[in-house]
């Protein structure tokens, strides 16, 4: 089997560039490239973590038959750390690269932001669950708290902010986290 093969197809498929998939597994680009192109091997660790990112897992990855979870658990999720950011992102549907819109669970601790996003096509949505953001689109601030929801077509850039902290159910679509 063409494992690196197999990898850079889901990675394209899920319209993820080399460096984001990195990113998202916690590697770095020249060890995904390495892999893509069959220069080096991962461990059967590492090979869960990128095909987690990739919405897939062994089973799956092995197999030719789809499996349909709709269901998932917390254990399920997906989490990535920035404390530069000060933020938490939870992937809590893991394969939803494959669907037309990626849900995340958003921590913004006190003086936390999401990086600034380029103007991109498609559509954002979030319901603020806790504590009050910041939507900065363009040159213009939105405020929203909790219990408040917001919406945006992506042609502007675009980030979230919060001062206090915030938790955020976060839609986009297409998939670009």
């Amino acid at each position: 089997m063409n494992i690196g093969g197999k990898i850079r197809g889901l990675r394209v498929a899920k319209g993820l560039t080399q460096e984001e998939l990195a990113d998202r597994s916690e590697l770095s680009k020249g060890f995904i490239s390495q892999l893509e192109n069959n220069l080096t091997s991962p461990s059967i660790a590492t090979l869960i973590d990128i095909l987690t990112c990739l919405g897939t897992d062994l089973k799956a990855f092995f197999s030719d038959s789809e499996d349909n979870q709709v269901v998932f658990q917390k254990t399920d999720y997906f989490e990535k750390q920035d404390k530069e950011l000060n933020n938490t992102i939870q992937w809590i549907i893991p394969n939803a690269q494959k669907n037309m819109m990626e849900p995340i669970l958003l921590t913004l601790s006190q003086g936390g932001s999401t990086y600034p996003d380029n103007p991109h096509e498609g559509e954002e949505f979030g319901f603020v669950l806790s504590g009050t953001v910041d939507i900065h689109i363009g040159n213009k601030v939105y405020k929203a708290k909790k219990g408040e929801s917001f919406y945006y077509e992506a042609k502007f850039a675009h980030f979230i902010s919060s001062r206090q902290g915030a938790k955020i159910l976060w839609v986009s679509s297409p998939p670009s986290f």
